[in-house]
């Protein structure tokens, strides 16, 4: 199991959404992957109680869905969901990335270009695993410099439902580099703070992921 073991000073019922969520927004699980009580509890080092809440919540926010007794799993993505999905990240991606190009700090853009150098570094390696997760942390370092909190969880929302597709988008990415690309020209335009140029790559980062999932999916 994709989890670590969590902090027991706060709420475990808490600490297990918080774990379980943000390992399905960076794709550590596969879409249709099954889940179970009893795994997510022994991979968090909690009792089972905590773990069903976590999962009982994602259910709610569909992000896992009952596919029979006693039987949870990922949702596989269809091509209505993926549209949709796409469709309101694009506006929603590209307006954060926009106001963080006029928040930015010199010391936001280090930590971007090393995020970068982890990607780089992970897709060397076919770590795809360790590439997704750096690759999630460098979009979302990104839209909360547009420090707007709601707008970066309406977009954290979004991710709960591509994010174990993610997966899909590999070996071909890797390969290709094309995000790669984008990513440093969302830097660039982030140093010279050109609000346009930063929007733009971000959304050209969706597209050219959409078009990958959007074959996979058909």
């Amino acid at each position: 199991m994709p989890l670590v073991p969590i902090d027991r000073q706060t709420s475990l019922g808490e600490l297990a959404y918080a774990s379980l969520k943000e390992a399905i927004v960076r794709g550590e699980f596969s879409a249709g992957q099954k889940l179970t009580v009893r795994a997510v509890a022994q991979a968090l080092e909690v009792s089972t109680t905590p773990a069903r809440d976590a999962i009982m919540r994602l259910i709610g926010e569909g992000a896992l869905v009952n596919a029979g007794p006693k039987t949870v799993i990922v949702p596989p993505l269809t091509k209505a969901a993926l549209d949709e999905v796409t469709a309101i990240r694009l506006v929603l991606e590209a307006l954060a990335a926009k106001i963080a190009a006029a928040n930015i700090s010199p010391e936001t853009i280090d930590k971007l270009k090393t995020l970068q150098s982890q990607i780089n570094s992970a897709l060397d390696a076919g770590n795809y695993s360790a590439a997704l997760k750096a690759n999630k942390a460098f979009h979302f370092l990104i839209y909360q410099t547009a420090n707007m909190p709601r707008l970066t969880a309406m977009i954290e929302s979004l991710w709960v439902r591509i994010g174990p597709s993610l997966n899909d988008l590999y070996p071909e990415f890797a390969t290709s580099r094309v995000g790669v690309s984008n990513h440093m020209e969302a830097i660039a335009g982030l140093e010279s703070r050109d609000a346009a140029r930063v929007q733009a790559a971000i959304e050209k980062d969706i597209r050219d992921g959409y078009r990958r999932l959007a074959t996979r999916v058909e």
